[in-house]
């Protein structure tokens, strides 16, 4: 475990601070000794590399990996049973896995994941400078309102938190009894937007204000949002709301207090954002699709490596310079998912857009937050139609003419070619309006899509 002085905001500054160059070095070294540790243990590598005719001694820079194919969630779930008799992707023996993870399975059968304790070192750190950089430290009481299972994300907190000297509380739901902020006084929560939200809403119910509940900090992790909604999360509760991206495949990205990004821990992951036909890397600056790599220290091991992979999000590369925090390490938009993106008359839009629309402080004074939207119709047909539904705290005194016009303003402002078609009727937006409880999302178990494309 490393020492960790408590008077600084980092939690490894030798690494978090160090100077581009010798940055840069140690991903090159990193991913040599990456590229050879798959070629050796990976079954799925080994073979990888003999069929795409690959010399792993050839790859030696970060920019080689480019030169490598890209693999997709796809070519994990075809690599495992029942599909193989074996975990291809499984780079150490039985005797070395510690603990044994899958993902969601929202867009097809679950990927396995083979963590071994190094992993769970390296994983934890990621996510202790990330709490480090949001000045949570010895003392903090933070409830974790993340499902501890299968999901890597509950467990990497709770295993960063010991080695900051926070406290957790291991909730998973943030449905737990209201006793627990009586009686233990946690000063960080992390949930979703709405799960938050609707902590906020049962705690005003009983008489209690969020504001002086002496939480002084909320972390959101596991979706994009819009800063419209972290704006008014951070209203209810009173104080900073920062924003976490991670995945069972080893991300853990996060928000500093600067909130201006969130840093790449590039020691031990690299990114590439390639183009939407994954044909080539695209330019800091420009959106793309994260492409990720496992980077391991020298003489390390992993339960599961992945290099050149796809996860099927957007991002955009902010900064390579130093941040105001002092950390080195470049910065990224926060990555939104392409499953959660729509495209109309050849424009794209993200659930995140519909999200700005809605939580528009004005709307705020009628509306919950919670929301839904379907897309129905199609170009062929000359209509495309966008149901917009929210969730009134009234009804019968809800301003939606007020809303509708501070979605339809924020929603079109950037989109040229949907604004064209709305004025022209092709593409038409409609909005229904419920009581608490009313959206279809409340009828569904897990976690729900709120932007459903039924064309």
């Amino acid at each position: 475990m490393l020492s960790i002085d408590n008077s600084k905001p980092y939690f490894n500054p030798e690494i978090e601070t160090m100077d581009r160059e010798e940055l840069d070095a140690l991903i090159e070294e990193r991913v040599r000794y990456t590229v050879k540790y798959a070629a050796e243990n990976s079954p799925f590598y080994r073979k990888w590399f003999e069929k795409q005719g690959v010399d792993p001694a050839e790859i030696k820079t970060h920019e080689d990996l480019l030169d490598l194919p890209i693999i997709s969630g796809n070519t994990i779930r075809e690599n495992q049973p029942p599909e193989t008799s074996e975990f291809m992707f499984r780079s150490v023996g039985w005797e070395d896995v510690f603990t044994v993870h899958e993902t969601s399975g929202t867009s097809g059968n679950p990927k396995g994941f083979f963590l071994t304790w190094e992993d769970w070192e390296r994983y934890s750190e990621k996510y202790a400078r990330i709490f480090r950089s949001q000045g949570f430290g010895p003392g903090d009481r933070v409830v974790v309102c993340a499902s501890y299972g299968m999901n890597v994300g509950a467990n990497t907190m709770t295993f960063a938190a010991r080695q900051l000297g926070m406290s957790i509380i291991p909730e998973g739901k943030c449905t737990f009894p209201l006793r627990v902020i009586e009686a233990y006084r946690p000063t960080g929560i992390v949930g979703s937007v709405f799960k938050l939200l609707n902590l906020a809403r049962r705690l005003r119910a009983e008489g209690i204000d969020p504001r002086e509940s002496g939480v002084n900090k909320l972390v959101v992790g596991g979706e994009a949002f819009a800063d419209e909604s972290r704006n008014y999360l951070s209203e209810i509760w009173g104080c900073p709301v920062y924003n976490t991206y991670g995945s069972t495949e080893g991300t853990m990205c996060g928000e500093c207090d600067e909130v201006s990004g969130l840093h790449v821990p590039e020691d031990l992951v690299h990114v590439d954002i390639y183009d939407p036909n994954l044909e080539n890397y695209v330019p800091d600056g420009e959106c793309g699709r994260v492409i990720l790599s496992t980077l391991l220290p020298v003489g390390a091991k992993a339960g599961t490596l992945l290099l050149n992979y796809d996860t099927e999000d957007t991002t955009v590369v902010l900064t390579r310079k130093q941040c105001p925090c002092g950390r080195t390490h470049m910065k990224i938009l926060t990555p939104q998912r392409e499953a959660e993106t729509a495209w109309v008359e050849g424009t794209p839009f993200n659930r995140v857009d519909v999200e700005r629309g809605v939580f528009q402080r004005e709307n705020m004074d009628y509306l919950t937050g919670e929301y839904e939207a379907f897309l129905y119709g199609t170009e062929d047909e000359g209509e495309t139609v966008l149901r917009v539904s929210m969730e009134c705290e009234n009804p019968e005194v809800c301003d939606r003419d007020l809303i509708k016009q501070n979605f339809l303003r924020t929603f079109l402002r950037y989109k040229p070619p949907l604004s064209r078609a709305y004025a022209e009727g092709t593409f038409k937006i409609v909005f229904n309006f419920t009581g608490p409880m009313g959206l279809e999302l409340n009828r569904i178990k897990g976690r729900p899509k709120r932007l459903v494309d039924r064309r």
